[in-house]
């Protein structure tokens, strides 16, 4: 295994594992309970980690935290495929159904 990223929380996090698992890598969040534990411990020691099952993922796992934390600026909205709800342009799964966003 091998620390690949530090979230800013624990949601951050999960969106990030489910984005990694969905790209086929395979990966856990470790301190996820560790907010607990602040003031007995450093607070940055506290933060949700990201760690890689394979080191050879790291590569791949990369463009994965890039996208996260610059997501696409300016898409407009768009209707959900399933639902009809609109989602802001960079939603990846509607908030409203949990359906895919991505292009038929």
């Amino acid at each position: 295994m091998i620390k690949a990223y530090t979230a800013a929380n624990l949601q951050d996090a999960h969106i990030l594992l489910g984005l990694l698992r969905s790209a086929g890598i395979e990966a856990r969040v470790l301190n996820a309970n560790a907010q607990g534990g602040l003031g007995e411990i450093p607070f940055s020691q506290t933060y949700p980690e990201i760690w890689l099952t394979h080191a050879r993922d790291l590569i791949r796992a990369r463009p994965v935290f890039e996208g996260f934390e610059r997501p696409s600026p300016g898409a407009p909205p768009r209707p959900c495929p399933v639902c009809g709800e609109e989602n802001p342009g960079g939603f990846e799964i509607c908030w409203n159904c949990a359906a895919s966003m991505a292009p038929a």
